[in-house]
This record gives C-alpha cells, sequence and structure tokens, in this order.
C-alpha cells in the first residue's frame, strides 16, 4: 500500500482538470471536423486552404488534444496548439468591428496562454510523462526535458 505522500497532491489533481478542459475543445472540434470530412472540406477550400491542410489540423486537433488530455509529451502538444490558436487568432479573427470576431480572437489567445503556461510546468503527477519520468531509466536527457 502507497503512503499518503504518494498519492496526487490538490495541485497535480487540479492541473489534470485543468489539461482535460483544456484538451476538451480541441478533441470536439477535430471529431466534429473528421464526422463531416466532405463538409469540412468544403469549408476550408472556401478559405482558400489545400485538404492537406484540412487533414493536417485534424490530425493536430485530435493528436495534441489527447496528448494533454493523457499527459503524454503533453509540452509538445501544449506548444503547438498555443502556436496553433495564435494562428487561427491572427490570421481569421482580426475584424474587431464584429463583436463575436473579437471575442474569438479573444478567446484564442486566452487558450494560447493556457497551452504555454501548460508547456512550462508540464502535465503533473497524474500524467503519462511522469510515470515514464519515474519508470524508465537512462532515458536520453532530451525526452527527459521533453517530458
Amino acid at each position: 500500500m502507497e503512503n499518503a505522500a504518494s498519492w496526487p497532491r490538490l495541485a497535480d489533481l487540479i492541473l489534470l482538470l485543468g489539461r482535460l478542459l483544456l484538451s476538451l475543445i480541441f478533441l470536439h472540434e477535430g471529431s466534429s471536423l473528421i464526422s463531416d470530412i466532405t463538409a469540412t472540406l468544403a469549408i476550408f477550400e472556401k478559405l482558400g486552404l489545400p485538404a492537406l491542410v484540412t487533414f493536417a489540423v485534424i490530425a493536430l486537433q485530435l493528436g495534441a488534444g489527447l496528448s494533454i488530455a493523457a499527459g503524454f509529451l503533453s509540452r509538445l502538444g501544449a506548444v503547438a496548439l498555443g502556436l496553433f490558436c495564435l494562428a487561427t487568432a491572427f490570421l481569421f479573427h482580426t475584424n474587431f468591428a464584429n463583436q463575436n470576431e473579437l471575442l474569438h480572437f479573444e478567446k484564442d489567445l486566452a487558450i494560447a496562454g493556457g497551452m504555454f503556461v501548460l508547456a512550462v510546468s508540464g502535465a503533473g503527477s497524474v500524467s503519462i510523462d511522469n510515470l515514464m519520468k519515474r519508470r524508465v531509466k537512462g532515458m536520453h536527457p532530451w525526452l527527459t526535458a521533453v517530458l
């Protein structure tokens, strides 16, 4: 039986909740995009974006979203989604005369900020990253830094 000192601290549980909440929007959006791929491709084409970009966005949202939720290579997933949110804000939500566009711009900036905080803090003790750090001996220094 493990002692109380090995239990996740409240801060780690809050970090887990934060990771799950941050990942939810990307997992939902990625799932929605792929569920009607024909309509998604048409929307991206209307924006002047090729099919390759469509599939890359879906892969990023689902892959990095799962990465953050599970706490597996979460720093990389958080940086990728943080940069994605900045790009989305500055490329698609700059019509500040429209209150809805301004709201989306601010939302994207806020999510990017949360992602960058997660990238610096790491996934916490309730994560696959932490399990790997504790279990795998002789891990390459660059992988240890990423986890």
